[in-house]
């Protein structure tokens, strides 16, 4: 079994023990390099403008957004990871998210809504590495998806870090360009991270939350 080292709290836990939310800026992970997702395939979302989340959920993603700038700012790729927290208990259980195949990924969402559950989560953040279009291209992507068979192996895509915030208030996503940092060819980084919040969102590693009968639909916090 894998596992997360907190280096804040010096213990080592597995990816299905609970992690205290003290221990998050300095959570690390040692897990397997992963195949990149083609998430512009696998989530479609409804256009929506720039928005921020909550704060209360900033203050939580903020510091794992930076460690991953740091890992690829050390030359290591992004092992896919969700987050699934409880704002009230102060939880947060690390998820490896698998995706050698189909079969893997759908484990993989079914492993992060079976622990939201058990967590009575508020919150699921999603992190990983995908290949997107290049905004010049984006509006021939059927064409492309039909010539190549996917964004990743045709010669338009771009690598990119995907972070993905689910709340019971909707869900947030946004996906910066990652870019190879000074002359190294192996140290890549992130720039500024801009959310956009989404009404209608279909995929896999969306909707993760439990859901109840009745649930009215996620309004906006202001």
């Amino acid at each position: 079994m894998t596992a997360t080292v907190c280096t804040y709290c010096s213990s080592q836990k597995t990816g299905a023990e609970v992690v205290p939310l003290h221990s998050q800026l300095s959570l690390t992970f040692s897990v397997p390099v992963f195949a990149l997702l083609p998430v512009n395939i696998e989530e479609k979302m409804t256009e929506a403008p720039i928005s921020t989340p909550p704060q209360a959920y900033m203050d939580i993603i903020n510091p794992l957004i930076g460690k991953a700038r740091e890992f690829l700012e050390a030359g290591e790729k992004l092992q896919a990871i969700a987050f699934v927290g409880n704002l009230t208990t102060k939880e947060l259980i690390p998820v490896i998210i698998q995706s050698r195949s189909n079969e893997d990924k759908d484990q993989s969402a079914q492993t992060i809504q079976s622990v939201a559950l058990a967590l009575e989560a508020d919150f699921v953040f999603v992190i990983m590495e995908a290949w997107a279009l290049r905004p010049d291209k984006i509006h021939q992507m059927n064409a492309i998806l039909e010539k190549y068979g996917s964004i990743g192996a045709s010669p338009y895509a771009i690598d990119t870090c995907s972070l993905m915030l689910e709340t019971w208030h909707g869900l947030w996503a946004a996906q910066p360009q990652i870019k190879t940092k000074g002359i190294s060819k192996k140290k890549r980084t992130i720039g500024a991270v801009e959310f956009r919040y989404f009404t209608d969102t279909k995929g896999r590693f969306a909707h993760l939350l439990p859901r109840k009968a009745g649930d009215a639909p996620p309004a906006v916090l202001h």
